[in-house]
């Protein structure tokens, strides 16, 4: 009898690695939904100050798009 393991391919081994550590990545940003938020607003506030805003546009851009990776990490209900 063989074992599984053996039998499946590299590609399936790494899928299923990526699946295990996408559920441990959701599993702590669920919950810290709101202290990852404070941290990139915190984060935004530091380069804000000392670029003196000279990239504002493009930091407020860039902290609207972690703030949304955070939310579909901590919220996402899809099976993974």
């Amino acid at each position: 009898m063989s074992n599984p393991d053996q039998d499946k391919s590299m590609l399936d081994k790494a899928k299923d690695m990526a699946g295990d550590l996408r559920d441990k990545v959701g599993d702590f940003f669920d919950g810290n939904e709101d202290k990852l938020d404070n941290a990139v607003d915190k984060t935004g506030d530091f380069v804000d100050d000392k670029t003196g805003g000279k990239f504002k546009e493009h930091v407020d851009k860039a902290q609207g798009a972690a703030k949304g990776a955070v939310d579909k990490l901590g919220n996402d209900d899809q099976p993974r």
